[in-house]
């Protein structure tokens, strides 16, 4: 549901600069809790297939990635109580899409 909500991000602040060809993979998740307060850190790889894509999402200075970054976490605070700490990072494998190792690796059924 996380990466859900930040591929959701991706594809709504990027518009036709980024084809569907973008995947999200949470690679980790952890609670947190300091002095009564809770956070939940977590940290996600966005995949995309060309170096170019990856220069979009990233932005000037970090822009991009900071937009959607903040988009995300807005809509992860309906989900998971306290605050969040999300951390993106984007990820160039080519055609990703036509390898099925994967699309079941970040969460695509197999009978695609």
């Amino acid at each position: 549901m996380l990466s859900e909500l930040i591929r959701e991000q991706v594809l709504l602040n990027t518009r036709e600069e980024i084809p569907h060809s973008v995947a999200v993979k949470i690679e980790k998740m952890e609670y947190i809790k300091n002095k009564g307060k809770d956070t939940t850190a977590i940290l996600a790889t966005i995949i995309v297939e060309r170096k170019t894509q990856k220069g979009i999402l990233i932005g000037k200075g970090g822009s991009m990635l900071k937009v959607i970054g903040q988009s995300a976490r807005m809509n992860m605070k309906n989900l998971i109580e306290g605050s969040i700490y999300l951390e993106l990072f984007v990820k160039v494998i080519p055609n990703w899409r036509k390898k099925e190792s994967k699309l079941i690796e970040y969460g695509y059924e197999e009978d695609f």
